[in-house]
């Protein structure tokens, strides 16, 4: 378990990483350039991790239409991301798509016919009330786009949903090699209109992206393959924590007193879901009752 918790905080390192480099790029590439890149050079290092050892297992799947889907609602969000960028910083688009956690709990009533209980209703709207106090209405961050890290955090979580209705019916390796392919194929075919050719620092950029960002879902499948998701799933929010400090060391932007009391308002109530529904769980599985 403790190597899985070490794998979790791996991951939450390169996926910041990752970030930090999109919003760097962003400043001389266009956002569907990088998205391209950023897939293109994920699906070829997953391809040489992995294909000489699965070979064709890697690419067969017995529900591509669900792979499809699921590839492309992951490309708007992290496009919804990577846009959210070029306007705010670093530390504070994270927080404001953390808020996925709250999202999906209340998008399962209706998708997948969960039942929630009071109390995670009560996470989502303190989650949403620290909305509020992070963007601070009339505040420097209050601007249309907050809505890109918020539009992230509902696709996320509708690919969360997706991922999990479906989740086991192809490999975790295969799953990641579609979306790779998937997001690649439809980035393309936006480069004719939105195309600037890098120069080396692009290309280098766009590769290390790709390099970290497939890193970085390797290192998430081996978590899981080692500690249950309710486990890991507290420790995923030491992302912000990586992204507040490379927003510090690589932007010289520290998040004001009521940007981090509304992130660690974010992140508190974030915690406390993840909490409710593995205690659900539990109790599921022992015949209790949690409420």
């Amino acid at each position: 378990m403790g190597r899985g918790i070490a794998l979790i905080l791996a991951t939450t390192a390169c996926f910041a990483t990752l970030d930090t480099l999109s919003k760097l790029t962003n400043r001389h590439l266009p956002v569907n350039e990088i998205m391209w890149g950023r897939y293109l050079f994920h699906g070829v290092a997953l391809t040489l991790l992995m294909g000489p050892k699965l070979k064709f297992d890697l690419v067969r799947t017995a529900h591509p239409g669900m792979q499809i889907l699921r590839a492309l609602i992951l490309l708007v969000s992290s496009t919804l991301f990577v846009a959210a960028l070029v306007y705010l910083p670093l530390a504070e688009a994270a927080a404001l798509s953390f808020v996925s956690p709250l999202v999906l709990t209340a998008l399962s009533v209706p998708l997948l016919g969960d039942k929630v209980r009071p109390s995670q209703w009560i996470a989502v709207a303190v989650g949403f009330a620290g909305v509020l106090v992070l963007i601070r209405p009339g505040g420097k961050l209050f601007d249309i786009a907050t809505l890109l890290p918020m539009g992230c955090a509902v696709t996320y979580a509708l690919f969360q949903i997706i991922t999990r209705k479906y989740a086991g019916r192809d490999s975790a390796y295969t799953t990641h090699f579609w979306t790779a392919l998937v997001c690649t194929i439809l980035a393309s075919c936006t480069l004719p209109f939105f195309w600037k050719t890098p120069d080396l620092w692009g290309w280098l950029a766009l590769i290390a992206m790709g390099l970290v960002g497939g890193g970085g879902h390797y290192l998430l499948i081996r978590a899981y393959e080692n500690a249950p998701p309710s486990t890991l799933a507290p420790f995923s929010y030491a992302q912000l924590v990586w992204a507040t400090c490379l927003s510090w060391l690589v932007f010289d932007h520290i998040p004001d007193a009521g940007s981090l009391f509304g992130m660690a308002i974010i992140v508190s109530a974030g915690l406390f879901a993840v909490w409710t529904q593995r205690r659900k769980m539990r109790a599921n599985e022992q015949g209790i009752a949690t409420d």
